[in-house]
């Protein structure tokens, strides 16, 4: 299955580039690839049909047997092989040929081109090769998310607004008047609350974190630290963590109509690919149980962002326990480097397709730290560390080799322009409000 990482790239390339797209859709995927020759699987034959001591050798896998997804995936590459459109060492569901570009998710397909002939002279060439694809206009839709297009601009607006109302009515927020909330999460930290009484049960708590998960995952990144909260308590949930659930649908209901906008713009010509790393040192000392070990904890939070586009973004408790605050921010740097560096890869690689240089004279490519230890540690040549930084500076040597390798330039940014605060803990309304502008473009 593709990485939204991936959709989400191409989508910001449309935009860019006027990109032609279309769906596609295959019929009875598993349907297609062909038992090899010596694998022998039988199966009872139909009513109306059984002779005694009779049964049916298959020529083709079915539905319900285990092998049936990767037989189908591996007859999907070789018939996109054979039209020319080559796998991606990036992400084995992205294919590219000289002006077609196509992504892969299970039976569901994405095609881009320049051209909308293009598209179309290769969805003929894959029915040539025995594939059953139906083609649809274009990427209208795709796994639940909803892509509108503004014909006037030719912005894409990402949104769920279906999943928005099953977690709404899941949450029984639909009945009557609900009192809307301006940010999904309160400023204090959500703890484990041993103590607070139990939870009352009048919803699927661990359905509705599984729907908001996705939700936060595809279009809705501004709730990513709210849900992230919530999902640590999925098999013990109390009332309190009911009651943050409840405030985030309390926000999704009052926002139901907004979506992720992508709305890409180039920098003097040159398309900047940025990352926010940010981290709340110890962030539940002081207010969950002094001995519970996560209390200690920090957190990472970080977005890429492509031509000013989310592209990535993350929230979550560290696995370490940070020292100070300068480990903790090292730590978030070092882990949103390890998501950044595949981007860059990617972006090198589809760009030359699409007729879009990205080379080192037009690729900008900034990591934006507010946190000064960070900075001097992470402008600083391997082997060579900051007094404070001696006990772990070890880690922090193969990302500052790549920072140098790849020209990343790592930039000090005010902690108000900080996008990845927003992944990190609960804000005002005010600071919220303001970087979801700058993060969904509403």
């Amino acid at each position: 299955m593709v990485q939204w990482t991936t959709v989400r790239l191409m989508l910001i390339l449309e935009v860019l580039l006027d990109l032609k797209s279309k769906q596609g859709d295959v019929t009875a995927a598993f349907l297609h690839a062909k038992v090899e020759d010596g694998k022998n699987v039988y199966v009872n034959m139909p009513l109306g049909f059984r002779k005694k001591g009779k049964c049916l050798r298959l020529k083709r896998y079915l539905y319900g047997l285990t092998e049936s997804p990767r037989e189908f995936f591996k007859f999907v590459v070789d018939k996109m092989d054979n039209c020319g459109m080559k796998q991606s060492e990036l992400d084995p569901c992205l294919f590219i040929s000289d002006k077609v570009i196509c992504i892969v998710y299970v039976d569901d397909f994405l095609f881009w081109a320049k051209d909308e002939n293009d598209i179309s002279e290769l969805a003929l060439k894959l029915r040539e090769e025995q594939m059953d694809l139906e083609q649809e206009d274009d990427a209208a839709g795709f796994l639940g998310v909803r892509l509108e297009k503004d014909s006037t601009t030719g912005l894409i607006e990402m949104k769920q607004t279906g999943l928005i109302d099953r977690i709404v009515e899941a949450l029984g927020l639909d009945k009557g008047t609900v009192n809307g909330k301006y940010t999904p999460a309160e400023a204090n930290p959500l703890v484990k609350d041993d103590d607070g009484p139990r939870a009352s049960g009048d919803f699927n708590y661990a359905s509705v974190v599984g729907m908001l998960l996705y939700l936060s995952g595809h279009s809705r990144p501004e709730i990513a630290y709210a849900v992230n909260c919530c999902a640590r308590y999925m098999f013990c949930p109390k009332a309190s963590h009911e009651i943050a659930l409840k405030r985030i649908g309390r926000y999704l209901k009052q926002t139901r109509d907004k979506g992720l906008i992508l709305k890409p713009t180039l920098q003097d010509g040159k398309l900047s690919i940025d990352c926010y790393p940010d981290a709340d040192f110890a962030g539940l000392y002081g207010h969950e149980k002094s001995t519970d070990p996560a209390s200690a904890k920090s957190r990472t939070g970080f977005v890429i962002t492509i031509a000013s586009c989310p592209i990535l973004w993350q929230s979550k408790l560290q696995t370490e326990t940070a020292l100070s605050t300068m480990e903790a921010e090292i730590v978030a740097l070092a882990h949103s480097c390890r998501e950044l560096f595949p981007v860059l890869d990617m972006v090198s690689r589809i760009g030359p397709q699409v007729g879009l240089d990205v080379g080192d004279t037009s690729m900008n490519v900034s990591i934006h730290e507010d946190n000064a230890g960070a900075l001097v540690l992470g402008n600083t040549l391997p082997p060579k560390y900051t007094p404070r930084s001696k006990h772990y500076h070890i880690k922090t040597v193969w990302f500052r080799e790549e920072i140098v390798k790849r020209g990343i330039k790592l930039v000090k940014i005010d902690t108000v322009e900080q996008l990845g605060d927003i992944f990190t803990k609960g804000l005002s309304k005010v600071t919220f409000e303001y970087l979801r502008k700058k993060l969904m473009g509403w």
